[in-house]
């Protein structure tokens, strides 16, 4: 059974998701070898302590090679998000990164419905 999600992990969710994107708008494409990056949502533990960061990849064909770059600046953007929300949470929760295939699915179906 699924616990509803209490308003204030939404808004601190919401919250981690500006700042992870602007921290990855931040980074650039380049910096990710061409491929545009996306937070596309956050989900918060009941406790605050993890948080499980869904990224959209453009084109999807780089998503390994982008969630290994995200995987190796993961300590880096926690600390950004310190530096940011450290005032607002009593601990700053642990990032885990996930793909959120849903733009893929999205064109899958489009390609489904021109046939």
């Amino acid at each position: 059974m699924e616990e509803k999600e209490t308003t204030r992990q939404r808004k601190v969710a919401r919250e981690i998701e500006k700042v992870l994107a602007e921290a990855i708008r931040g980074r650039g494409m380049a910096f990710f070898g061409g491929a545009l990056v996306s937070v596309s949502g956050v989900k918060i533990s009941p406790d605050l302590s993890v948080a499980r960061v869904y990224v959209s990849v453009y084109p999807s064909d780089k998503t390994e090679a982008v969630m290994a770059i995200i995987g190796e600046n993961a300590r880096a953007l926690r600390g950004e998000l310190g530096s940011v929300m450290g005032r607002q949470l009593r601990i700053i929760p642990e990032l885990s990164f996930f793909v959120d295939n849903s733009l893929d699915y999205v064109a899958h179906i489009d390609e489904l419905l021109k046939q």
